[in-house]
């Protein structure tokens, strides 16, 4: 006979927990399930056209003020991560280049696949805005422009590369200075080889942590979204659609030929790549762009989805921080060039053909200046100080440029991510099987990481270090 009595369960009868195993078992808490990211951006896109219409029907003073305030706040906590987070990504990004054996080969590879990409882009915004006329039908005037409080020149781009200190390029976000700094870091720490190991681990270890602040950032997006939608709404109304028609739709329909027909045919013909391949994988990066118009607010997601379609993680985490910060077809060469011609059109300024060579010229080299945020203001001004036209024409676009700044983001992110595919296809490194299943993800918080968050890369040999 048992010594166990059937009243008292033997310790074996009993849950992990201490309880009886004929306990009933304690309600599971349910989780509230949140719509997918992409519904949620939409909804707060619709939400905010129909809060912005509302505030400027009935001067809702009050919802006027709160959609510019969460607006405002969801891009200064954009700009507060961003100059942090391009300082270590590349910095970090060129430390990763002594995993790569011909990594001087790569990076004028991507530099130039950059320039090709840069000059189609601006080829298709002048024939679109020669074509098109975007300011000839506009009841605007140059009275309704002013000059922007922030402007940019050759002499400013030039001189201004190099900071005349450590602190001002960050707390002011000038990121073409922030680059050369993490530039300048990034090439001592490879010659110091391994003495600088203990630099590059905090380097990795701070970029990881940035990149996991970033995504708290990412997550506002849909209240990001509602507040500039709706503050543009408020602010400007639907009349600024129809006095913005043509231009409106050249810099979406610039933008759509780059992104797909251009980019397609290049992974077509040069990489030998499936293009609908491309965008299943790219597409959560691309979608990101569009809400968020911030190039590095994306950088994470995109070297995510560059490294899922088969680019070597070494490579991409170099050409995808680098292209962040300079490649720009949307912001820095299909828009620069329909704006100058809009510009150009308002002020009665006739253009010649050693303008449009010089618009070519401005796209190509200058694209460094844009800043990877929200906005093309210092390309634009950059541009037509060139040019010789108004710069209070920029004063013009402001109206529209956050309708304008979405689709353009979406073109920058996704140049970002062909060119490192058709380099790496060049090349002989992509995994085609990698690319080939590649598929679309729901951004998570694991998407924002490196990926080698977690772990540590082996220490490279001293004459991989040095080389």
């Amino acid at each position: 006979m048992s010594s166990s009595s059937p009243a008292e369960p033997s310790p074996s009868a009993q849950s992990p927990e201490g309880s009886p195993a004929n306990s009933p078992a304690p309600p599971e808490r349910r989780r509230i399930s949140l719509p997918p990211f992409w519904a949620q951006i939409l909804a707060g896109l619709v939400l905010g056209v129909v809060l912005g219409w509302v505030a400027r029907e009935w001067s809702v003073d009050w919802l006027s003020r709160t959609l510019d305030e969460i607006g405002g706040i969801f891009v200064q906590l954009l700009r507060l991560a961003v100059g942090p987070l391009v300082f270590f990504a590349i910095a970090v990004s060129i430390t990763n280049l002594r995993k790569v054996s011909n990594a001087a080969r790569l990076a004028a590879q991507t530099l130039l696949w950059f320039l090709i990409t840069s000059l189609i882009a601006v080829a298709i915004g002048l024939t679109i805005g020669l074509v098109t006329n975007p300011g000839s039908g506009s009841n605007l005037t140059p009275a309704d422009g002013f000059a922007p409080e922030s402007k940019g020149s050759w002499l400013d781009f030039l001189t201004g590369i190099v900071p005349t200190d450590v602190i001002t390029p960050f707390t002011e976000l000038n990121v073409l200075q922030i680059v050369f700094i993490a530039a300048a870091v990034g090439v001592a720490a490879l010659k110091l080889g391994e003495r600088a190991l203990p630099l590059v681990t905090f380097g990795e270890t701070t970029l990881t942590l940035l990149q996991k602040v970033l995504w708290w950032i990412i997550r506002l997006a849909p209240l990001g979204t509602l507040g500039l939608i709706g503050r543009a709404i408020d602010q400007y109304g639907w009349d600024l659609l129809s006095d913005y028609a043509t231009f409106t739709v050249d810099v979406y329909v610039g933008s759509l030929l780059v992104l797909f027909g251009v980019y397609p045919l290049l992974l077509w013909l040069v990489a030998r790549a499936n293009p609908l391949q491309f965008f299943r994988g790219a597409w959560p990066a691309i979608q990101l762009a569009f809400v968020s118009r911030s190039s590095v607010g994306t950088l994470p997601v995109t070297q995510k989805v560059t490294e899922r379609l088969g680019v070597p993680k070494e490579y991409t985490s170099f050409a995808v921080p680098f292209g962040a910060t300079t490649k720009m077809d949307g912001c820095a060469a299909i828009y620069p060039a329909l704006a100058a011609i809009f510009v150009a059109e308002i002020f009665g300024v006739s253009l010649g053909a050693q303008d449009y060579v010089l618009i070519a010229f401005v796209s190509v080299i200058g694209s460094a200046a844009t800043a990877g945020l929200t906005g093309a203001t210092v390309m634009t001004t950059l541009t037509l100080s060139t040019l010789g036209l108004p710069l209070e024409g920029v004063g013009l676009l402001l109206a529209i440029d956050p309708i304008l700044d979405m689709i353009r983001t979406a073109t920058n992110v996704a140049g970002q991510a062909t060119v490192p595919v058709i380099v790496a296809a060049r090349e002989g490194i992509l995994d085609r099987e990698a690319y080939d299943s590649a598929t679309s993800f729901e951004i998570n918080e694991a998407d924002v990481e490196p990926a080698s968050a977690g772990r540590r890369n082996p220490p490279p040999r001293p004459r991989e270090a040095t080389a």
